[in-house]
């Protein structure tokens, strides 16, 4: 099952996330897979794109092939990125039959909350990516560094407002996954409701990503200078091995 912020808030999504907010990041990703693919990328797939917000920037770049979970999703990203290519499909299982020179995993592979379905994941990235070319994972976070934190989120526009408080945790430091507890209230004129949504995220150590990264057969890169000004994210790059 989606968490509902995927599903039945979609509407509510980009007052939540505004795709003005992903410009620099993506800046960064487009440097970091031109720096390590070879050739030059020119073909980029990004699995659990979700709204497309990376994508609005990355595709003035790449030719983008956009995959998502999430139909309703999609439908924000196909709103914002016509001229890209949108499959659904499950990041542990999708097998398109073509590689690319670029793929993008940013902060949907949260969601896998397992070794098993982590490794899927990673194994569907280096099947898609060609010889030579570059694989960039953007997880929130990771064992080490993780600390139980919150954040406040606003936005609105002409007649709905919304205000939300997230708390990410750690119920369980013995296992592979953390919460992060949403908590909203929606105004939509002069109603307002309160929802809460709970997402059960994936929660590993550097040594576990590398050790999948290497198992499925890429040679871990260091992280490139680009994504290095970007705050405390975690990234792993790879190529795939020869």
């Amino acid at each position: 099952m989606l968490p509902r912020l995927y599903d039945e808030l979609v509407p509510w999504y980009r007052l939540l996330d505004p795709p003005e907010d992903h410009a620099d990041e993506a800046a960064a990703y487009q440097q970091a897979l031109e720096q390590v693919a070879r050739p030059r990328p020119e073909t980029l797939l990004e699995l659990g794109a979700g709204a497309g917000h990376n994508a609005a920037y990355l595709k003035r770049r790449f030719r983008c092939t956009l995959t998502d979970l999430s139909p309703a999703m999609q439908g924000l990203s196909r709103s914002l990125n016509p001229e890209c290519e949108h499959l659904p499909g499950d990041m542990r299982t999708l097998r398109l039959e073509r590689t690319f020179d670029a793929v993008l995993v940013h902060d949907a592979i949260m969601y896998l909350a397992s070794v098993e379905a982590l490794r899927a994941a990673l194994r569907t990235a280096f099947l898609h990516t060609r010889p030579g070319g570059a694989a960039l994972f953007a997880p929130d976070h990771v064992r080490e560094t993780f600390a139980e934190h919150t954040a406040l989120h606003a936005g609105e526009d002409a007649t709905r407002a919304l205000r939300c408080l997230e708390w990410a945790w750690d119920p369980d430091p013995a296992d592979d996954a953390c919460l992060v507890e949403y908590a909203f209230l929606l105004r939509d004129g002069a109603q307002v409701r309160a929802v809460h949504d709970r997402h059960v995220e994936g929660l590993f150590s550097r040594a576990t990503w590398v050790r999948l990264l290497e198992e499925v057969g890429y040679r871990v890169e260091p992280t490139p200078p680009a994504c290095l000004g970007l705050g405390s994210e975690v990234f792993f790059c790879g190529r795939p091995q020869t």
